[in-house]
């Protein structure tokens, strides 16, 4: 059993310079990465997949990056920004071709750099191919040693990349094949497009912990995708999720799937429901934001309190609050105004901005708040500064009460599959008991969703997901010996290697 903790009794790493970071927002796992594939000969492709990473935009807003084929020449244009940042209608109409992939990243193996962007473009006997991969592999370093020691060069410090040079060492002519060899050695999550001069071909890991799925165009054009929202903007009707371990093959003549590798069980990670996908996407056939509204149902069940208003953090705490709301009938409204336009920054975080933090993110509105309890639904905690931010900025607003509502269970364990959570030491649940969280937190109350509250919420059972940062179940054993983490790969190369054709950023990063 927990002690409660004294003030200055909280882990040095949830109390210091917690206002440094201040764009960052630290309490829900970082974002991903997005993957887009399009075979639509006569059609502008280049076009259409950035309408596409546009809607998948919230997978990763690192860099972006479109690659297409004219069926003869394969051409690749990623830089590091927004993909509205990254393209203009110049660069659009240099990309000409009827096959393409695109990527937004957010990086979670190797830093956010230019030569860890994506689509990874390598050379073959048969000609280019590009790859972009959403996901993480748990085995990427002894894979890199392997080739390196067969002579390859790595431009970046991703697995990304390692998946690419590992097809075009299969690459004897005959592209699938070497294709279901490269997945054959793969241990982890991963959700690939991979395009060749004239097809695009998909896949996804066995466990199909990270999302893709497939639709289909006029004319008898497919595209795949992260995620169903991105079908839609580009006027695609949903067909199916690719499966576990499955393989898609688009070209001139249609498609054709094949099982790749053996599929296993089904571990669609759950965060997907609960936080990451966009809220108009669909998976396993249910409604992010129908699911969202029955976990705030059920959380106002699980946890209920006597308050004047319900209050979402947005955006991805709204659906949640909303089904807060509806079940315990306190009445809804809005509490925090996002500003939408923050974005990263470049400015340097003196000791002005450190003092405004949150208040550049989030605007109160008193009106709201002043003199009111107040219950404060948001879907996640992972380190709690941010949370501890926006409770004490309600507070000054005038708040008489705050009780928060988390629409998840505590999180506790780090993500190796693709999600940038920390390492095990950073996650606040990991250290503190939920009373002591809430001491930090500065809240009157605090009640996290149980993880039976989120299965009931989407209507299937537990063993349809990896719920591995919840209860420390990992679908795909993690090597022991294996240094993992975001950084493995520039840790694990000597310093001289590793540094080379690298920006100064990149070195401040390598211990």
């Amino acid at each position: 059993m927990n002690q409660a903790a004294g003030p200055g009794d909280f882990p040095q790493s949830f109390t210091s310079n917690e206002e440094a970071d201040f764009l960052v927002d630290d309490d829900h796992p970082r974002d991903e990465c997005g993957v887009f594939g399009i075979c639509a000969p006569g059609e502008d492709v280049a076009r259409l997949a950035y309408f596409g990473l546009f809607a998948l935009q919230h997978r990763g807003q690192e860099s972006a990056g479109i690659a297409v084929s004219d069926g003869r020449r394969l051409k690749v244009s990623k830089a590091m920004g927004l993909v509205t940042q990254v393209f203009d209608e110049e660069v659009l109409q240099s990309l000409r071709g009827g096959f393409g992939i695109g990527h937004v990243r957010y990086s979670t193996m190797g830093s956010s750099v230019l030569c860890n962007a994506q689509p990874v473009v390598v050379e073959t006997p048969y000609g280019r191919i590009a790859v972009a991969h959403n996901g993480n592999l748990v085995n990427c370093a002894p894979l890199r040693d392997e080739l390196r020691e067969r002579g390859i060069t790595f431009e970046g410090t991703n697995d990304s990349e390692v998946v690419a040079q590992l097809i075009a060492r299969y690459h004897q002519g005959d592209l699938e094949e070497a294709i279901v060899r490269a997945l054959a050695r793969l241990e982890g999550a991963y959700a690939l497009v991979i395009l060749a001069h004239d097809k695009v071909v998909a896949a996804r890991d066995p466990n199909g912990i990270r999302p893709l799925c497939l639709g289909a165009l006029n004319h008898g054009h497919h595209v795949v995708a992260s995620e169903t929202c991105a079908l839609n903007v580009v006027g695609a009707r949903f067909m199916r999720e690719v499966e576990p371990g499955e393989m898609v093959v688009i070209d001139a003549d249609g498609v054709r799937e094949f099982q790749a590798v053996p599929i296993q069980d089904k571990r669609l990670c759950l965060f997907e429901f609960i936080y990451f996908a966009r809220p108009d996407s669909c998976m396993y056939g249910r409604s992010m934001h129908l699911a969202r509204r029955r976990m705030g149902h059920i959380l106002a069940d699980e946890h209920p309190v006597d308050a004047d208003v319900v209050i979402p953090v947005p955006d991805t705490g709204t659906p949640a609050a909303i089904g807060y709301a509806e079940r315990s009938r306190i009445p809804f409204g809005e509490g925090l105004i996002k500003n939408r336009y923050i974005g990263r920054t470049f400015i340097q975080p003196h000791q002005r901005l450190r003092e405004l933090g949150i208040r550049m993110k989030l605007t109160p509105l008193t009106e709201t708040l002043a003199g009111k309890r107040v219950v404060m639904v948001d879907d996640s905690i992972v380190r709690g500064t941010t949370t501890r931010r926006i409770v004490r900025l309600l507070r000054d607003a005038g708040a008489r009460e705050v009780h928060v509502r988390i629409s998840s269970p505590p999180d506790r364990f780090p993500c190796h599959y693709g999600i940038d959570t920390g390492n095990r030491g950073e996650l606040i649940a990991a250290t503190l008991s939920v009373s002591q969280i809430r001491e930090f937190i500065g809240a009157d109350t605090l009640g996290y969703l149980s993880l039976r509250g989120v299965m009931r919420a989407i209507g299937l059972h537990r063993g349809a997901f990896c719920r591995a940062c919840f209860d420390g179940q990992y679908p795909v054993s993690i090597p022991r010996d294996q240094l993992l983490g975001k950084f493995a790969l520039e840790t694990h190369t000597a310093r001289g290697v590793a540094a080379e054709n690298k920006p100064p950023e990149y070195l401040e990063r390598v211990p």
